[in-house]
């Protein structure tokens, strides 16, 4: 008899709707390959309703933890800064949710992987900070919102020697990535960098005291690059060890 597969729960995005959209209430959504990124790798892919307060439930049901990306940006109110810069664009209710996701997700020392905007929040968990435009502050960055489709690479990432995302990767030192940010990690905090690009641009970071808290600014789901299936293989082995 097969083991049981690990529950990992996804955060959904939500939308306000229109007469333009899928409905003209709010409704929710997910790409697709974020599920089946999950299920290749094993795990039993599960959609996390956008409700706070059910944190404490929705915990208690996974396994573990996966943060998505999307369209918007963290409250830079949320990491100390009193300004926000005109590109900035909030999603409070989506962010409140996956705060306390994540919040309770730690209290139990649940696997966690964040995937860009994700990767991005458990910095700002982690005591880091954000750029807010990269365009602003690094005039001489690379193009992080690439112009080619995103499921193509658009740059390379360092991996940083001796992190969890080295021993995931086997020691190979550099990775292909697409990029689809305008912001990007300033400082992790109390977390460790564990990818850099080309420009110096953090890629990854993660928490050494934790057995698996690890996040990409890059979007694995698409399994551009061989580092990226092992990225989801080792999550999903991380939950199955949580039984």
């Amino acid at each position: 008899m097969m083991a049981d597969r690990p529950v990992i729960g996804i955060t959904l995005d939500l939308e306000e709707g229109g007469a333009d959209q899928y409905s003209r209430f709010a409704w929710c959504a997910m790409r697709e390959n974020y599920l089946s990124a999950v299920s290749t790798a094993g795990g039993l892919p599960m959609a996390l309703p956008l409700f706070p307060q059910l944190a404490r439930d929705y915990m208690a049901k996974v396994d573990g933890l996966l943060i998505t990306g999307g369209a918007f940006d963290i409250d830079p109110a949320l990491y100390g800064e009193q300004t926000r810069h005109p590109s900035v664009t909030l999603r409070p209710r989506r962010t409140r949710a996956e705060s306390a996701f994540l919040a309770e997700a730690m209290a139990r020392g649940l696997p966690v992987l964040g995937i860009c905007g994700g990767m991005q929040l458990m910095a700002v968990a982690l005591g880091g900070t954000l750029i807010q435009h990269l365009p602003d502050t690094l005039p001489n960055a690379l193009p992080h919102e690439q112009p080619n489709p995103r499921d193509e690479a658009s740059h390379a990432v360092e991996i940083i020697p001796g992190t969890l995302l080295a021993r995931i990767a086997q020691e190979r030192t550099q990775a292909a990535v697409n990029s689809a940010h305008h912001q990007a990690v300033r400082d992790a905090g109390r977390g460790r960098v564990n990818a850099v690009a080309e420009d110096g641009v953090i890629e990854g970071v993660e928490d050494p005291t934790q057995e698996f808290f690890l996040g990409v600014q890059w979007h694995p789901e698409f399994g551009i690059d061989p580092v990226d299936k092992a990225l989801f293989r080792a999550f999903i082995k991380a939950a199955g060890e949580q039984g």
